[in-house]
Order: C-alpha cells, then sequence, then structure tokens
C-alpha cells in the first residue's frame, strides 16, 4: 500500500511540476514579447489558458483521489466482507485475529481484534513491531511462537502462500497453564549422609544431628514444604512446584548451611536430597524420587537431584568429596550377595570401560579370580584397540599367548555368544555408552555393576547388583574388599599375577596414594593384594613411562595457562593423537605445582575425536565442571569426550564452563577418616 501511495505522489510531483514549468516559460515568452505573444496572447486566450489549466488539476486531482478511494477500499476491507458475518462473530469469540502483509513484511490489512485493543499495524513492519515474528518465515509449517504484548498472551501461527498471520489470545489459558504449573505435585525425601557415624561419637557432635534436624525444618517452613520424618535419618517432603523452583533459585542452600554446620565437626554431616516432579501419579513420582535419592547417594551424597519426568536430571551440590562409610560388615554382605549371583549364573561375561586402563584390567581380572573359585566360566571382553598402551602391554606380558585366548572374547563375537542364563558384569564403568562393548549391555538380561565413580545419569537399566562407592579410589580397591571378606570356605584365592595387575590399578587411579580418595580402605587393600602375592616393583614397573611419553608429557606441560586462580589446562598439538592415559598424567603432573587446585589437559585421542582430562586436589569438584561438558567421572578425577570437536573449540567450551560453573564447583577440603 505504501509502494501505491509512492507511485501516486510522484505522479502528482511530475504532473504539477510539468504545469509549473510551461506557466513560468508562458509568463517569460508574454512579458520578452518572444515571437510576439502580446499580440498573440490577449484577455480572452488567458482566461481560455487558466480555465484549461483549472480543469486539468481537477481532472487530474480527481483522478488521483479515485485510485485513493479505490486502494483504501480494497485495503480496509472489514471482517465481515472478508470472512462472511459468521466467521467474524466465531473470530471475536474465539479472540483470533488476522494480518495480512505484503512481499515488504507491511501490513495490509488487520482484523477488528486489533482495532478494539487499540494495536496500530497498519503500514507498518510486522517484523520491527515485533522481531521473534521472523522465527515463523524460516521456521517449519506448523511452527508457531508465543510472546506478550500489553499484558496478553498471543499464539501466533504464519501461513506463507497468503501471507497471513492468525494471532490466537491464550491469556486465559496461559494464566490456567501457569497456575496448574505452579501447583503441580511435587515429592521429596531429604536423607542425612552419615547419620550413624555422626551420632556415634561423643561429644559436643552428637547435638549436631538436633542442628541438623532443625535446619531441615526450618528451610522447609521458609519455603511453604510439609515434611513428614520416616526415620531416625530421612524425611519425606510434600509441596508445588513453586515452592520447588523456589529452592532450585536458591541453589538448595540448605546443603551449604548444614554443610558450614559441620565443618569443625571431626565427622561433618551432609544431606542427599532428592525431588521429582512432572507426572500426576503419585506412585510414579514415588519411583521417580526413590531413584532420584538413590543417583544423589551413589555419588557421594551432599547434592540434590531433581528429576523431571521426561527430562534430564538436575544437580545442585555436590560439594564434598566423599566420606569413607563402608564398613566390614556391608562388604561382607555384599560379597556374599555377588557370590550367590555368580552361582545361579550358567557363566559369566566382565568388561570395563572403553580405552580400558591398568584399573579396568585389573578389576576384571579380580571378578575372573572369583569366577574361577566357584568354577564358573568366565571370559573377559577385550579388544587391544580399545586398551590403553600400558594396560595392554601388561595383560599381553603377564600371560602366555595360549592362556590369554581362553580367557578373552572379542566385543564381536561376545554379543552372539550370550544367553539369557549369562551374568554380565560391569567394572569401573557404569555408564553402557563408554563400556567397552554397549551392545552387550543392551543384549544381556542379568548384570552387574560394580564402580568407584560418582553415578551419572546414564545408568545401567535394572541391575541385579549395583556397588557403587564414589569414596573408593579405584575398582581393583572395591573387588579386594569383596574378596577377602567373603565368607567362603575355602577362601578365594587371587593369582598373583591377576594381584600384581589389581595393585598397578589401585597405583594408578590413586596416582601412588597422593588423590583425595586415598583412604585407610586403599592401603588395606594393598595390603590384601600384597598377600597375595602383588609385586609391587612390577607393578609400579607397568605404569613407568617410556622417553618419548616422558617428552611428550612435558611438551603438552609447557603450554599450561591460568584462566582462574588455582585453575590451569594445557593444550596438546592437533595434529597429534594422544593417548588418554597420557592426558591424564600432564594432569596430574600439573597438580604437583604449589597454588594449582585443578587441571585441565585436551588432545586428541582419534582422528574423530578430542578429550579433555581433569583433575583437582579435592577443592574443585571436576566432574561437576565435566558433566556441564558431557562428560563424567569422579570427584577429584573425570573426562570429557568430544565428538568431531578440533582443540580450539575444546579449549572455548571448557572456558565457558569455567567461566559459568567454576564458582558452583569450588569447596573447601573436606577430611577424610
Amino acid at each position: 500500500m505504501k509502494k501505491a501511495f509512492r507511485n501516486i505522489r510522484l505522479a502528482y510531483t511530475i504532473f504539477s511540476g510539468v504545469e509549473i514549468v510551461g506557466i513560468t516559460l508562458l509568463s517569460i515568452f508574454y512579458f520578452l514579447d518572444v515571437a510576439g505573444c502580446k499580440d498573440v496572447i490577449d484577455g480572452v486566450t488567458a482566461i481560455i489558458i487558466t480555465i484549461s489549466v483549472i480543469t486539468a488539476n481537477v481532472i487530474f486531482c480527481g483522478a488521483m483521489l479515485l485510485a485513493v478511494l479505490l486502494l483504501r477500499r480494497k485495503n480496509d476491507l472489514t471482517s465481515a466482507q472478508l470472512l462472511g458475518q459468521d466467521v467474524q462473530e466465531a473470530y471475536n469469540f474465539g479472540m483470533i485475529g488476522l494480518v495480512l502483509v505484503d512481499e515488504t513484511d507491511t501490513v495490509i490489512w488487520c482484523s477488528d481484534l486489533f482495532r478494539d485493543r487499540n494495536i496500530k499495524l497498519l503500514d507498518e513492519n510486522i517484523l520491527l513491531w515485533e522481531p521473534r515474528l521472523k522465527e515463523l518465515k524460516n521456521g517449519a509449517v506448523d511452527h508457531t511462537i508465543k510472546f506478550v504484548y500489553n499484558s496478553h498472551n498471543y499464539e501466533v501461527k504464519y501461513l506463507r502462500e497468503t501471507k497471513l498471520y492468525i494471532f490466537k489470545d491464550i491469556t486465559d489459558y496461559q494464566s490456567i497453564m501457569d497456575y496448574s504449573k505452579a501447583k503441580a505435585s511435587v515429592v521429596g525425601i531429604i536423607i542425612i549422609d552419615n547419620y550413624s557415624e555422626v551420632g556415634g561419637n561423643a561429644g559436643d557432635q552428637s547435638n549436631i544431628l538436633a542442628k541438623v534436624g532443625d535446619a531441615i525444618i526450618n528451610y522447609a517452613r521458609q519455603h511453604k514444604v510439609l515434611l513428614r520424618r520416616f526415620r531416625n535419618d530421612a524425611y519425606f517432603a510434600v509441596c508445588d512446584y513453586a515452592s520447588l523452583q523456589e529452592m532450585e533459585d536458591d541453589q538448595f542452600s540448605l546443603l551449604e548451611k548444614v554443610r558450614v554446620m559441620g565443618a569443625k565437626e571431626n565427622t561433618p554431616p551432609t544431606l542427599s536430597v532428592g525431588f521429582a516432579h512432572g507426572f500426576p501419579d503419585f506412585n510414579k513420582l514415588n519411583e521417580m524420587v526413590t531413584d532420584a535419592i538413590d543417583i544423589a547417594m551413589s555419588r557421594g551424597g551432599d547434592q540434590a537431584v531433581i528429576s523431571k519426568y521426561g527430562d534430564e536430571l538436575k544437580f545442585f551440590g555436590g560439594k564434598t568429596e566423599a566420606l569413607e562409610t563402608r564398613n566390614k560388615v556391608k562388604v561382607r554382605v555384599l560379597a556374599d550377595s555377588l557370590i550367590a549371583t555368580i552361582k545361579l549364573a550358567k557363566n559369566v561375561v566382565v568388561l570395563g570401560h572403553n580405552d580400558a586402563d591398568m584399573d579396568a584390567i585389573g578389576s576384571c581380572l579380580g571378578i575372573m579370580a572369583m569366577c574361577q573359585h566357584l568354577k564358573k566360566p568366565c571370559r573377559m571382553v577385550y579388544d587391544p584397540k580399545l586398551v590403553e598402551r600400558k594396560a595392554r602391554a601388561a595383560f599381553a606380558n603377564s600371560f602366555p599367548r595360549e592362556q590369554i585366548l581362553k580367557m578373552i572374547v572379542s566385543p564381536k563375537d561376545v554379543v552372539s555368544e550370550v544367553k539369557s542364563s549369562t551374568l554380565v558384569i560391569l567394572v569401573d564403568c557404569h555408564r553402557p555408552s563408554i563400556s567397552i562393548c554397549p551392545r552387550l549391555i543392551e543384549r544381556a538380561s542379568k548384570i552387574v555393576v560394580i564402580d568407584h565413580h560418582r553415578r551419572s545419569e546414564e545408568f545401567v537399566e535394572m541391575p541385579v547388583f549395583s556397588y557403587i562407592e564414589p569414596s573408593a579410589s579405584s575398582a581393583s580397591e572395591l573387588i579386594s574388599e569383596l574378596i577377602h571378606y567373603a565368607t567362603q570356605n575355602p577362601k578365594i584365592e587371587v593369582p598373583p599375577t591377576y594381584a600384581t595387575i589389581m595393585l598397578s590399578g589401585i597405583y594408578l587411579d590413586s596416582n601412588f596414594f597422593k588423590t583425595k580418595t586415598t583412604g585407610i580402605r586403599t592401603f588395606e587393600a594393598s595390603m590384601i593384594l600384597k598377600e597375595f602375592g602383588a609385586n609391587n616393583s612390577k607393578a609400579d614397573d607397568f605404569l613407568k613411562d617410556e622417553f618419548e611419553e616422558y617428552s611428550l608429557v612435558t611438551q603438552i606441560a609447557s603450554t599450561l595457562k591460568t584462566p582462574h586462580v588455582g585453575v590451569v589446562y594445557c593444550t596438546a598439538d592437533d595434529k597429534y593423537n594422544i593417548e588418554p592415559a597420557t592426558l591424564a598424567k600432564v594432569a596430574n603432573q600439573c597438580l604437583q605445582m604449589k597454588g594449582v587446585n585443578a587441571a585441565f589437559v585436551i588432545g586428541r585421542v582419534n582422528e574423530k575425536e578430542a578429550r579433555i582430562s581433569c583433575r583437582s586436589d579435592g577443592t574443585v569438584n571436576v566432574q561437576l565442571l565435566a558433566e556441564k561438558m558431557g562428560g563424567g567421572g569422579h570427584f577429584t578425577m573425570a573426562a570429557v569426550p568430544l565428538k568431531n570437536m578440533s582443540i580450539k573449540d575444546a579449549e572455548a567450551s571448557l572456558l565457558d564452563t569455567l567461566t559459568s560453573y567454576l564458582k558452583k564447583a569450588q569447596t573447601t577440603t573436606v577430611k577424610e577418616e
């Protein structure tokens, strides 16, 4: 419409210009008496010329006015004329508005809804009025957007062929939805992680439980949460989604309050919190919140896990390293339960994670020793290409070729061999996607999980036996204890070659007893393996660097940068493929420097994958940071696999994550028993 007016104005300007030029020339010729103009033009002739000019102007202006009226009439159709009276009433009742635009996205017609609401759209560019409408032009055919204008909520759809925008007023609907969402049912469980340890101590520490209970009750009252104690160490909570949203916005400050409350105690109390929402059935919510609290506790406690139906889990807290809460009675019960499970199976298949290291291979051998004692056929899923170089060399040098062929099965062959009576044991890993054979986990009907990493959202579905202990330094440590404390008679024996590789696995994951996860149980497990004949000198030799690797570690470490105080990172050359163990070694070396609390090393492990190895001294939860980038691991040891990503992009991802989440991941060192 604007274009048509521009054309009309242009025509009027040209016509007026011609008239002015003609009158001017005629006046000049007359006054200068050019070619005897004064004799030709007399009074009658002047009157005729004047009348002619006026008539031409009237005719031209009339024509222009008629054109404008026709254009206005064409574009100012009412809804009743365009749609019919009945349809107009239906649209008014449904509060639906229509907007028609031209090729330049200028509004050439709009329905009565906008006029009634004093929204002036005619001759305006609709994309300038609401920029989000651009999404409709480039999006899918059925794509819609929602936005708010003058306190009204609108949902908009665009018909490209007719250049018609359909606006639907959903204010009432949105208000009901917002209210329903705010009042949706939420159930939760709050557990004091180390209730027995805190309550069992003498002195003032026994009073700390009362303070913790008061803090929980006051926090619940503050956020309008109904709380009921169903166990000495546990509370059941019911609230609405609005209250849960307040607690999420608050970052579950209750965790920090309890942590600070017992910071000076020998055994500081911590909480595990689980909430579930997003489903109308309370039985389902109960199932979800039980899984959420299990995940919180299996990740070491001191955190909140929020489970929304059909969505990913949310994690809050997790700033405290897991304390050693294992006891010999619990380990003995678990060991006997595992042995009973193995006895019921016809055969056993054991496997670790992809890029298997010494701990993964060692823990697999520990399970094989148990199966040999129970006279159950057991083979380890093994592929030299999917095993870290040092672990591969140690395994090959420890056993003759004929024995190795009897001990192993390839990932390709094992899937077809697994039966319903086969027991699959996954060690040093609980995420099927990063196991050495994910298809085996999908196919198996009976799975056992033994791991020392903090549990992530991805987990084996319905395992028959699960032992996740984040306070342990390694999976080899856990299996050494299971073997030692089992009530089998005669006692389970571990061959010295198996024990040596298991001890090497403990050395690797505890960084020779230097990590925060190294506790009394780590040394006890090493003693157990030593009793079985483990050669500590040989176990150390398995982990020694060759000159080329030592040179490479030094070269990567020389790229060290400090993006934040106490945090460093290094990058390897994008042209070279580097083993994950080498990246981890660089990170461990960086931690040896004074003032370094966390180290990240980025390198390419193959043509399609980069990797970030993460290590900390316990004051930074690198697992939390790794999970934000798509990885996972332990509180002080984690890794991030990055598919189809360059080193430069991986570095940018790391820096963005540190900027956004480093403060949440930072904590203070927690004393371990």
